[in-house]
């Protein structure tokens, strides 16, 4: 079985998908972190997120850890979200992420285009958002976690420029795919969230 789990940045798609992986003994891949491994790359040596040139140079990402701390750092994920938007870096990255789709054993991905791109033929695919709004406290939380500094006008500026720059690029837009089912987690917590999705999982297997 392959799940697609798609989603704008902060609502909540990572925790689900994990939460899935879990429940139904899947491999699971974030394919934020690859972008992010890329943005991690592109900064270490000091290149140019502005040059498509120069982010795809940094997409030998093998170097990586998937436990980095500054995978999860701001500036990171702003880089991500730049380079993100080139042709030439998802192309990069698509092979990589269609293996990991193809497995023999399922799995579960998460990211903005895996069930209109990375596995359009997936088992079940969902589509989980939420406001702006509820989507920028629970960054803000998370940064305060880290005992990072943060301000919400910031946070919620940056996450709806960053849902305008992944919406409206040329290459594989963020969008629902047209047999997606839509989750709202805007009035959901993390455990409710999790449950509403392996319920439309269980529906979509017996469908």
């Amino acid at each position: 079985m392959v799940i697609a789990v798609d989603g704008p940045a902060a609502s909540g798609k990572g925790t689900i998908a994990r939460a899935l992986a879990r429940h139904f003994g899947l491999p699971h891949l974030d394919t934020g972190l690859l972008y992010r491994s890329v943005a991690l790359n592109l900064w270490r040596f000091g290149g140019d997120p502005g040059s498509e040139f120069e982010a795809v140079r940094a997409c030998h990402i093998d170097g990586i850890g998937w436990d980095d701390p500054e995978l999860r750092s701001e500036t990171v994920s702003s880089i991500a979200s730049r380079i993100s938007a080139y042709p030439m870096v998802r192309e990069a990255l698509l092979e990589r992420q269609k293996r990991f789709a193809a497995g023999p054993s399922g799995a579960v991905l998460d990211g903005r285009d895996i069930g209109t791109v990375i596995a359009p033929d997936a088992d079940v695919k969902l589509f989980v958002t939420a406001s702006p709004q509820i989507r920028a406290e629970r960054r803000l939380k998370e940064l305060q976690a880290r005992g990072m500094p943060a301000h919400l006008p910031d946070i919620l500026a940056d996450i709806e420029a960053r849902d305008a720059r992944d919406s409206d690029r040329s290459s594989a837009p963020l969008r629902q795919a047209e047999d997606a089912v839509l989750l709202d987690t805007s009035r959901m917590s993390a455990e409710e969230a999790v449950a509403a999705a392996i319920v439309i999982v269980e529906k979509q297997r017996l469908g």
